[in-house]
């Protein structure tokens, strides 16, 4: 009688392992619902389970950066984002469309009340055309009593003179603008920021991280020797020392 030729067996997942994997994921959503408040954990679970850890908590980065920045609105620009939807928004827009509709939950369709009236089509003005209407404006100018600018980035070189830190930061990246705005200009904006060096001392650890991003609000004005803009620092921080404080302020629990 011929031997009974044995047959291969499939590889058995490893218990312990899969466990691990299951705890790592669950952390990954907890730290993001914290940081955000946001109350959809079924959602972001949803989401870390399709896209990986790695690239959900680069999508909380980014979502931070965002909150820094002052937010984003809504498309009918009626309100401002939760924290929780302007990480759901930036994780749609960097993924193919093709990719998240095969899994992301779709809303349900609402019974139209009536039928708006069609509105008029509104041409938009390009940025050659608004320039010619500034003088106009110009001819009667407004009072800001209220000036803020917000850097998000990496510094440049660091040039410590007089108790004060200098540094410059570019930018040339255009966020996305309300319909009808003029697209700035193309070239880049470079800016020469003044930073006290008590502020700088609080932030000069954690920006040696290559990840990490400095975030400055202050006070801005044109310096028409150089053709840049300037800015006077009044508060200094980073993108992880923020999260940070945003995990240690979280209610616990």
């Amino acid at each position: 009688m011929a031997d009974e030729q044995q047959q291969p067996t499939a590889p058995q997942p490893e218990p312990a392992a899969d466990a691990k994997r299951t705890s790592e994921r669950s952390e990954v959503v907890r730290q993001i619902a914290k940081q955000l408040k946001e109350s959809n954990v079924a959602l972001l679970a949803l989401v870390v389970g399709r896209i990986g850890e790695a690239a959900a908590l680069d999508f909380l980065r980014q979502t931070l950066e965002v909150e820094a920045q002052g937010g984003l609105m809504v498309s009918d620009g009626q309100r401002r984002r939760t924290p929780g939807g302007v990480f759901f928004h930036l994780v749609k827009q960097g993924l193919p469309k093709a990719e998240w509709m095969a899994w992301w939950p779709q809303p349900t369709m609402r019974k139209k009340k009536s039928a708006k009236p069609p509105q008029p089509a509104v041409a938009f003005l390009s940025r050659e055309e608004w320039l010619q209407w500034i003088p106009e404006a110009l001819q009667q100018p407004g009072k800001a009593t209220t000036v803020k600018i917000t850097l998000v980035g990496r510094p440049g070189r660091i040039v410590e003179k007089g108790g004060v830190v200098l540094t410059t930061m570019e930018s040339s990246k255009v966020p996305t603008l309300p319909k009808g705005i003029p697209t700035p200009p193309e070239e880049p904006t470079t800016y020469i920021v003044y930073i006290a060096q008590k502020q700088w001392a609080k932030v000069a650890a954690a920006i040696q991280d290559p990840a990490d991003r400095l975030i400055v609000e202050g006070y801005p004005a044109l310096e028409k020797r150089l053709g840049t803009v300037a800015v006077y620092a009044t508060q200094v921080t980073t993108t992880a020392l923020q999260a940070a404080k945003r995990a240690a302020d979280a209610p616990s629990g």
